[in-house]
């Protein structure tokens, strides 16, 4: 799959996943229970132990899910990522290295900033969509604003997103949304509650093609 399919992809599915899993079997099971509510995007972080062994695992049983690796501080960690198979890159602030690796590679990085600064500076570096983190505190207003002035950035707003928020992100300019814990409860995650996960899927799904 090409960077560009990716991308498109990741757009058109409108809500990434994002996962911190005990185990492989979990992130598998956590992910069809997202396919099956019309949810194909997961970002599983490095804050989840074993998580490049999981990535490697994971994309071999479910080659169709658009896994990514996420909180990638150092180039070494987003080039292990890739090689065991992460379709993209994740980062939480602007981390030169990390893009380059990723342009090198020819795989999509979404590099975390807030500040208008830190927006176009990873832009300018080479990111191929902006995470706005954490964008709980600002909102879909904050989204509108930064569009204003830079309209070239996609913007993937993270933190905050929940069914009732997603389709203002959207309206605001977002090129797609994350979500963690709104949408993958920790609860339902240990306890493997895929009916719910399921479900929850189908309302931010619901939500986000409301948006027009």
């Amino acid at each position: 799959m090409s960077k560009s399919d990716v991308l498109q992809r990741l757009k058109a599915v409108k809500v990434i996943a994002l996962i911190r899993a005990d185990s492989s079997d979990s992130l598998v099971d956590c992910a069809k229970a997202l396919a099956a509510g019309g949810l194909n995007a997961i970002e599983l972080t490095m804050t989840t132990p074993g998580a490049i062994e999981m990535t490697a695992k994971v994309s071999r049983e479910l080659p169709e899910l658009l896994l990514g690796l996420g909180t990638v501080l150092d180039a070494e960690t987003a080039r292990a990522g890739i090689a065991a198979g992460a379709k993209f890159i994740v980062t939480p602030a602007v981390r030169p290295a990390v893009i380059e690796a990723c342009r090198a590679a020819n795989v999509p990085i979404l590099c975390g900033a807030l500040t208008p600064t830190e927006a176009i500076t990873a832009w300018e570096l080479g990111a191929d969509v902006i995470k706005i983190f954490p964008a709980e505190f600002f909102g879909p207003a904050y989204i509108k604003s930064l569009k204003a002035p830079f309209p070239q950035l996609q913007l993937l707003p993270t933190g905050g997103v929940t069914p009732e928020t997603v389709g203002d992100f959207l309206k605001a300019g977002a090129f797609a949304t994350a979500a963690g814990s709104a949408l993958v409860s920790a609860a339902a995650l240990k306890n493997g509650d895929w009916a719910a996960i399921t479900a929850r899927a189908r309302e931010f799904v619901a939500a986000a093609n409301a948006t027009k």
